[in-house]
């Protein structure tokens, strides 16, 4: 079975109807985990943490599809 690696981070926002980092050096990364059950976790206790500052915001980004490097990303998954 592949490995499902995630990573959470998040920071505060210029705007928060926005996905733009006010500073991406104050960027939080808060780990890598082994699947989205854990990251999901990790990222609801800062989200929690973080409810009274509407700028702040954290993700869940899907490493794992950066290391398929041959499966094809759907229309949704690729950059404009």
């Amino acid at each position: 079975m592949a490995q499902r690696l995630h990573l959470v981070f998040g920071g505060e926002l210029v705007d928060p109807t926005k996905n733009t980092f006010k500073n991406v050096e104050d960027i939080h990364l808060v780990g890598i985990y082994p699947n989205y059950d854990a990251a999901y976790d990790a990222w609801k206790a800062e989200a929690q943490r973080t409810v009274d500052n509407a700028h702040m915001r954290y993700f869940i980004a899907h490493l794992h599809r950066l290391r398929e490097e041959g499966t094809e990303a759907s229309p949704t998954e690729e950059l404009g």
